[in-house]
């Protein structure tokens, strides 16, 4: 990871607590330690961590009620340390938010690997929501090569998508021809202002015949193009 995550440890057994802690160090992750429950979700705001270790049992405030309030504010992974290892508690965990369990005793070493992919899910989420880029009721999938515009799809070639995806990506932005050329071509090709301004005027057609009258491509004389 190029910067370090933090982990915040809400844990009263202070064996336990240095023992993550040293874990997570090892492999590259910043710690805190919170170890009773009273301001467990007021630390858990003010420092916005990338994951929260929290135990089940705690002094003045159950980690379950620490879940439901850490969960009001933010989606924080949660994984939950407990010695109660019965069905209604793992299910009452799992309902207000908690995203794994370990029992204890448990590994330091299986507790870091969880957190790691919890994150590492997150992480393929977020940049499959990146992919699929939207402008007004214009849709566009980049993974899937997938474009509509409303729920009409637009049948797109290789260059046409590039154009579009390029334009969406920058929404209100007049992009020069030389600019859209880059994004249309990977391979440094030469091609004359004429020939993207036939490849636009395709993505024009096929704009109006998904949608008539939408008005979302424009051109700017002498300068490119724009989504508005």
């Amino acid at each position: 990871m190029n910067t370090e995550p933090l982990v915040v440890i809400v844990e009263d057994e202070p064996k336990i607590a240095q023992i993550l802690v040293d874990f997570f160090q090892l492999e590259g992750f910043k710690t805190q330690i919170v170890s009773d429950g009273l301001h467990a979700s007021e630390a858990i705001k003010a420092s916005r961590p990338q994951a929260v270790i929290l135990d089940l049992m705690l002094p003045h405030k159950s980690g379950l009620t620490i879940c439901e309030e850490v969960r009001a504010f933010s989606d924080v992974p949660i994984l939950m340390l407990t010695a109660r290892v019965d069905e209604i508690d793992r299910l009452t965990g799992l309902n207000i938010g908690a995203d794994d369990y370990i029992c204890k005793p448990f590994s330091p070493r299986e507790v870091v690997t969880r957190v790691k992919v919890i994150l590492r899910r997150m992480q393929k989420t977020t940049q499959q929501q990146v992919d699929v880029l939207s402008y007004k009721n214009l849709q566009i999938d980049t993974n899937r090569f997938v474009c509509k515009l409303g729920e009409a799809p637009l049948d797109l070639t290789p260059v046409e998508f590039r154009l579009l995806t390029a334009l969406v990506r920058r929404p209100g932005v007049v992009l020069s021809r030389e600019s859209l050329m880059k994004n249309a071509y990977d391979d440094s090709r030469i091609v004359s202002d004429r020939t993207i301004d036939s490849h636009m005027k395709n993505v024009r057609t096929k704009l109006n015949q998904a949608q008539a009258e939408n008005n979302l491509l424009h051109s700017v004389y002498g300068v490119g193009y724009k989504l508005e």
